[in-house]
Formats: C-alpha cells, structure tokens, sequence
C-alpha cells in the first residue's frame, strides 16, 4: 500500500500494489500495520457499502459531531465516482478547503479521511457501489451535513445531481461558527 498526501493535511489516496499475472491480480487492501507505520488510525469498528443505481447520483456532505468524528477508508467497486472531502476543523489552516479524487475499480485506490471532514460523492456511472470502512460506530444523535452546493465552499463537481435525499438536499447554508466536527 502506498499513501500519497492530498491537499489537505491528513487525507491520503491509498494505491494498491498488484501483484498480476494470466488470472489478473491480488492486492492487500487493508493492512492495519501498515496504517500504524504511515501514522494513520488503524481500528475501524464497522464496514459499510452503498449501491447506487444511477449516475450523478450524490450522497453527502456528511460527519458525525465530535467526540464522535470518523476516520474513513472510501473505496468504489463497480462504477466510478467524485470522492469529495471537505475540511471542517477549528483552527485547520485549510478549514473550509476541499478536494476530489475519482476512484475506480481500475485503480482499486482508495481514499483515506481523518476525523473532522465532511465526506460526499458524485457517481459517475450507473450501477456504482461504493465501500466504506469507518473508525468509529454510527451515533445518529451526532450525525451532521453540510449543504453540497454550499456557496462558501465552491465545491466543482462535474455536475448536478440526478438523484439526492431530502436530507442531502436540505442542509442549511454552512455556518463556520456552529461547526462541530
């Protein structure tokens, strides 16, 4: 596994490294010691996975209020997405910062995201599904959004969604002042 800095400190893509030969390949997609080598968090409590029928299809931007913030390992299966990390934490030089990475089952990458970040895609293709390893149990009492299209944080996704939640689309315009990631 290889671990490649992002923009914004603490997100890695993790590439795999193939070993192929005439049957295609095997690769180590997770690896605790290898996390706790890269300084990363390593204890990821639950896994979960979202099938998603049709392109443009947009789930987020989600995080769980602390204490309860999750650390995050997304990787996408069958189809593609628009991976997107927004950074939500006090006194991060790049507070309000985003990026993007497209992950695809050609690439097998993933991406690695720290407590403190919000966390959405755009899918790409129909029939994407997309895997989740989480750092910390689901706490519905502590689960936040911040709106997709939020105007402050100028996100450029490659277009609108064709299918949203009520939910996703009814966050409220992000107020740095409440934050609490």
């Amino acid at each position: 596994m290889k671990f490649i800095a992002q923009r914004l400190p603490g997100v890695f893509l993790i590439e795999l490294e193939r070993h192929g030969d005439d049957r295609g390949f095997f690769a180590r997609s997770f690896c605790a010691d290898e996390l706790a080598r890269a300084g990363l968090h390593t204890d990821f409590p639950q896994g979960n996975v979202s099938f998603n029928r049709r392109r443009h299809t947009l789930r987020g931007m989600h995080y769980q209020a602390a204490p309860h913030g999750e650390v995050k390992i997304v990787g996408c299966t069958a189809g593609a997405i628009l991976d997107v990390v927004v950074d939500l934490r006090a006194g991060s030089p790049t507070r309000l910062g985003w990026c993007a990475v497209e992950l695809t089952p050609a690439t097998g990458a993933q991406l690695y995201i720290p407590a403190g970040f919000a966390h959405g895609f755009l899918t790409l293709a129909d029939d994407t599904v997309v895997h989740y390893r989480m750092g910390a149990r689901y706490v519905p009492d502590a689960a936040r959004g911040v709106r997709w299209d939020d105007p402050r944080l100028e996100i450029a996704w490659p277009g609108r969604p064709a299918v949203i939640s009520e939910r996703d689309a009814s966050y409220p315009d992000l107020d740095p002042e409440r934050l609490d990631a």
